[in-house]
């Protein structure tokens, strides 16, 4: 990032001299040269004149002076091509082996929310579900070290009619206190549907249970609390399998007791944009594109999970500067009527990132008929398969390495084949493909961490980390490379809290694992014979080492330093 500074500052003075006026320099990395502008061609289409001449012109005019790490510029036809100097190499070494974890980090600020996961809570978690928790962690974990003070949220839906119907199960089928708290909700909310299915007359208990919650009756709100904490409890234990947590869990029922439902309520009338409609009380969003009016209040007077949602962004909104809802694509309709409606309120609109559902080989998933794999069925699965891929290669080591390694590598390749894929895309989860040991998956990443271990750690006999080491001897190509690789870690985190696009994290890291290995395949390290040209390999060794443990922590993956 400060190189692409400096470049921005001597093409700003050029540009500005020539006495043109353009709001991006349009700096970027490139395959041609370390980073590249295209203005020119920007600016041919605004002042009408020929690229390449506008080029040349920006190239005859630009002066590096005393940039510390440019080293030098080509105008190739309408391209400004620029050329990182050696100081950029040595200062990227020093200052990974100086701040470590902290490298590249805190160059933003703000107060975030982010909520995600948010599941009903009426049965465990499922694959789908998990999408949304990694993209959500993910995401958290680089706004933070892009320096934002992130607040995770779980949007608890406590009062909904799914929790009805499991409370209503609750109270006639009683809890079975064998199994795992939220498989068991599961067996009494598929157990209650078809009991719901095959008496319709039944239906009248849930809607009674809704109106009595919404209207204070203590009874009732109990036996939702106790069907709420029993799922709780078992997502909790599921998310911290996966390596997910939550600052806070926000209560849906929250909203309506604290009269936060009935204010948002009176906002949205005060609009002059609400109207009745067969008893019901809807928003008007026609002036937003939208036919379809909005509910927000039934005919009985209860509210919506919609207005509970509105009151729940407008707290938010009060309390950051940004608001990050991850959300399936089948609430694409829902948040763009929230956006919306917050936009008519003159409120803060959240920034909401929608992913494509992810499935299994086996098919789609129901929770309210009982088909359905949990994720915690996915993980016994994976880690068992980790623990003989462990038991193969490393047959010496004691059952309980290989137990846990195994469950490192087996949630690794989990978070880092759900994320990878950019969350527009829709993806089969396959744990056969995301354990192969010979993809550059996660367990090829986590692999290439515990390799700079076993290199740092062969060498401690006559290697200290603490020791001064001169980067100005490392000038082979793949040294060269892989510092450079290393030097671009903030402009990913940039772009990825920027765009809310984590993917780019897990580019990152196969890359980055890539020059690495190149590296180490090409380049003697400790059997280097120059000893400054070994200690100076040594620290670059422990720089990749810190980076991929970065890099890794990022994507919330465990960093094993033996495999």
């Amino acid at each position: 990032m400060e190189l692409k500074k400096q470049v921005e500052s001597i093409l700003n003075d050029a540009v500005v001299s020539l006495g043109y006026e353009i709001d991006s320099l349009y700096v970027e990395a490139s395959q041609h040269s370390d980073v590249a502008s295209n203005v020119a061609f920007r600016l041919a289409s605004k002042y009408r004149q020929n690229p390449k001449d506008i080029a040349e012109k920006i190239g005859n005019t630009a002066v590096i002076g005393d940039k510390s790490y440019i080293g030098k510029m080509e105008v190739t036809g309408p391209y400004l091509n620029f050329w990182a100097k050696r100081d950029y190499l040595d200062d990227t070494v020093l200052k990974i082996r100086k701040e470590k974890e902290n490298f590249a980090s805190n160059f933003s600020s703000g107060d975030i929310i982010l909520e995600h996961t948010s599941a009903n809570p009426n049965g465990p978690l499922h694959v789908g579900h998990i999408r949304n928790s990694v993209i959500g962690d993910t995401l958290s974990r680089v706004l933070k070290h892009a320096g934002y003070n992130v607040r995770t949220q779980y949007y608890v839906n406590d009062i909904g009619r799914q929790i009805a119907i499991v409370s209503w199960g609750l109270k006639n089928f009683g809890f079975d206190e064998s199994k795992k708290s939220d498989h068991a909700i599961a067996d009494l909310y598929i157990k209650s549907n078809q009991e719901l299915e095959k008496d319709t007359s039944k239906v009248q208990d849930i809607d009674s249970l809704m109106q009595m919650v919404e209207n204070g009756d203590e009874d009732t709100i109990k036996i939702f609390d106790e069907s709420v904490r029993y799922s709780l409890e078992g997502t909790k234990q599921t998310l911290k399998t996966l390596n997910v947590s939550h600052d806070e869990f926000v209560y849906e029922s929250e909203f309506i007791r604290n009269g936060s439902v009935s204010k948002i309520v009176n906002e949205l009338k005060s609009t002059g944009h609400t109207e009745m409609d067969n008893g019901a009380l809807v928003v008007d969003l026609s002036g937003y594109g939208f036919e379809k009016q909005l509910v927000i209040q039934r005919s009985d007077g209860t509210s919506l999970y919609t207005t509970r949602d509105l009151a729940y962004h407008e707290q938010k909104s009060a309390e950051s500067d940004r608001v990050i809802d991850i959300l399936g694509a089948d609430h694409k309709l829902v948040s763009s009527q929230l956006k919306a409606t917050m936009n008519l309120l003159d409120k803060k609109e959240p920034e909401v990132v929608i992913f494509e559902f992810v499935s299994l080989p086996e098919g789609s998933m129901s929770t309210r008929k009982g088909k359905f794999i949990t994720a915690d069925d996915v993980f016994d699965k994976v880690k068992s398969q980790a623990y003989k891929e462990v038991d193969k290669r490393r047959p010496d080591m004691p059952a309980d390495f290989k137990k846990e390694i195994s469950d490192q590598v087996g949630m690794g390749a989990v978070r880092y084949d759900i994320i990878s894929v950019s969350p527009e895309k829709s993806t089969v989860f396959d744990w056969k493909k995301a354990l192969d040991f010979e993809k550059q998956g996660g367990p090829y990443i986590q692999y290439s961490h515990a390799r700079a271990c076993n290199i740092l750690k062969k060498a401690e006999t006559f290697w200290n980390p603490e020791d001064a080491v001169n980067p100005s001897v490392l000038v082979e190509d793949d040294e060269v490379a892989l510092i450079k690789k290393m030097a671009k870690f903030d402009q990913m985190i940039d772009q990825s809290a920027k765009e809310l696009k984590p993917h780019t994290v897990a580019t990152y890291a196969r890359e980055l694992a890539d020059d690495f290995n190149q590296f180490y395949r090409y380049v003697p390290v400790n059997s280097a014979e120059d000893d400054e040209v070994r200690n100076a390999r040594l620290g670059l060794v422990d720089c990749a080492r810190i980076m991929l443990a970065n890099t890794l922590y990022i994507l919330g993956i465990s960093a094993p330093e033996s495999m």
